[in-house]
């Protein structure tokens, strides 16, 4: 698995296999695979209609959202999309369902306390490689979906994240909210980390954790030495 698609969000089929499609993600343009029995197919219309759609979603980490039509009820987590929400119902071409809890509405960029408070919402939630949920999730699944409930569209990968922002000079410019990305022998990007000061990060490695950080790299208590080496470190505020 490379990554998850959350309850809403909409994608493009780029080519049908044997029980397989190959889609491109509407918010990240991400190219993967899914499963055939996964598939539900919107009119063109709606389909356009939902690229242009503010995006609103759940910041709750689990909730119940009601399937109006089958008369069941199911799980989402936090991030999950809720298109064309309006007095608590979503409605579009044959589908309707309801949905009561918390949401949030990504059109004003928070801050970096709001950054670190969402992130905290995640610590301790297992590492899954291709996750972008509290109940599994990878580093680069986090930073997008933290940055993402905060008003910041990052792309899916580390390798693609760090493309974005502006580099600093040093650690001790290093701020709260900002990314740090890792690298491995090769030189090519393999981690990311969302910074809590210049001496701390908190990032996905084998759980949600908060480790000690420094111009090296990260340290972990646990191991006594350092997990993941500094590249870069990135300012998207």
């Amino acid at each position: 698995m490379v990554t998850q698609l959350l309850f809403g969000e909409h994608y493009q089929v780029r080519e049908q296999g044997d029980g397989w499609l190959k889609i491109t993600c509407g918010y990240d343009q991400y190219d993967c695979w899914i499963s055939k029995k996964q598939y539900h197919k919107l009119s063109e219309q709606t389909f356009l209609k939902l690229k242009k759609h503010p995006a609103i979603y759940t910041s709750e980490l689990v909730q119940v959202v009601s399937d109006k039509v089958s008369q069941t009820s199911f799980p989402i987590t936090i991030g999950a999309a809720l298109p064309f929400l309006k007095d608590k119902r979503l409605q579009f071409d044959t589908y309707a369902f309801s949905f009561e809890a918390s949401t949030f509405s990504p059109t004003k960029k928070r801050f970096a306390q709001d950054i670190v408070a969402t992130a905290f919402l995640f610590l301790n939630a297992p590492y899954l490689w291709g996750g972008k949920s509290p109940f599994g999730i990878d580093c680069s699944g986090f930073t997008q979906l933290v940055y993402k409930l905060n008003g910041f569209a990052l792309p899916r990968d580390a390798s693609q994240q760090v493309e974005t922002g502006k580099p600093l000079s040093f650690v001790e410019e290093a701020e709260a909210g900002d990314l740090a990305y890792f690298d491995n022998e090769e030189g090519k990007i393999v981690h990311v980390g969302i910074l809590l000061n210049n001496e701390q990060i908190i990032h996905a490695s084998g759980c949600v954790r908060i480790d000690r950080f420094d111009h090296y790299g990260i340290f972990n208590a646990d191991s006594k030495k350092y997990s993941h080496t500094l590249r870069v470190i990135k300012r998207l505020l």
